[in-house]
């Protein structure tokens, strides 16, 4: 942990009031509910937490640990330093707080997060991991009845299985989408029945070792119709072409236009509305973005999400989803259920 630190302070020309409790914990393996990390330009690091958590904290090495009140820069505005930058997603409130205190704030942008886009290899082995465990529960999910059954109890028996095959948590509450309902991209699971002869859209994914995955995979309950079927085809294409042709030094956006363009030309882009995919770790949604709107660019040790969708409101929805780490060569797709349409009874 202590080269992470020492990584984000080679960025620095001012001390970092490191608040986003993801970005504490990436930095030092600290994981509680109330925390500051203070990084110098020389590297040291001052670690504020209460005395909840502040047994664990000692623990931590190659930073300083200070004891502070609950109500945390409250406390420690005082033994800040005068000029001080700090992460923009600080909280107004909080913000006034050392504002109030009469330090010179600047605000700083993404400066952990960019660190946190490239994994090492130990990062990777516990996305491996948590991708393992969240298909293992998904396969014995398909091998159950889905018809007749609710969305919300497909979603709930999913969950079970991802916590009985060894999660640890799951990245999100499971979707489970059928029908119409799928047309949703984030579509809450109903208490409507799945009916033959549509799609159901499932997304999922587990978290192991604070570690998350991602995964969509969309089936069939029965012989669909002409226009479900073809979109789905569409969809299958598209995301093929955009994971075979990832490459480190891309754009996000250069991604996106992969799967982007074959879905227009064939008459859907106005129903894949959103990005093609996300950067995935200690956060399910993280840098770098795959979109047309994206700036970031693609390197070795990026873990994306590949996932277009084509969404036909008031039929049904298709979206096809892969986790893919990238390399020097391409992509390691680390998801392995299978694409191809599948049929559930």
């Amino acid at each position: 942990m202590r080269s992470r630190i020492q990584a984000l302070a080679h960025r620095l020309e001012t001390p970092l009031l490191v608040t986003n409790l993801v970005n504490v914990r990436y930095l030092t393996g600290f994981d509680s509910s109330n925390a500051a990390l203070l990084v110098a330009p020389d590297g040291e690091a001052t670690l504020y937490t209460d005395f909840r958590y502040i047994e664990v904290a000692r623990e931590i090495e190659g930073v300083q640990v200070t004891l502070a009140r609950r109500s945390l820069l409250t406390d420690i505005a005082g033994e800040l330093p005068q000029r001080l930058e700090f992460e923009d997603v600080l909280p107004y409130r909080q913000w006034q707080e050392l504002h109030g205190a009469g330090l010179d704030l600047t605000p700083s942008k993404g400066a952990v997060e960019e660190l946190r886009a490239v994994k090492d290899e130990e990062e990777l082995q516990a996305i491996r991991r948590a991708s393992r465990v969240a298909e293992r529960a998904f396969e014995a999910l398909t091998a159950e009845t889905f018809v007749g059954r609710t969305e919300k109890e497909l979603a709930w028996r999913l969950k079970e299985l991802m916590h009985a095959h060894g999660a640890d948590d799951v990245s999100f509450e499971p979707i489970v989408a059928s029908g119409p309902n799928g047309a949703r991209p984030h579509a809450d699971p109903q208490d409507w029945l799945v009916e033959t002869r549509t799609l159901v859209v499932v997304d999922f994914g587990a978290k192991v070792g604070g570690y998350c995955s991602d995964c969509t995979r969309t089936l069939a309950t029965g012989p669909l119709p002409e226009q479900l079927r073809r979109a789905y085809d569409v969809c299958f294409a598209a995301q093929r072409a955009a994971v075979a042709g990832i490459r480190p030094t891309m754009t996000g956006e250069e991604v996106d236009n992969i799967a982007r363009s074959m879905i227009e030309a064939e008459g859907f882009g106005g129903e894949f509305g959103h990005g093609l995919g996300h950067g995935v770790g200690l956060d399910v949604h993280e840098a770098p973005r795959l979109s047309t709107e994206s700036t970031d660019t693609l390197q070795t040790g990026n873990v994306v999400t590949v996932e277009p969708g084509i969404y036909l409101e008031g039929l049904g929805g298709v979206r096809i989803e892969d986790l893919a780490i990238v390399t020097d060569e391409g992509v390691e797709v680390v998801t392995t259920f299978p694409r191809d349409l599948i049929e559930v009874g």
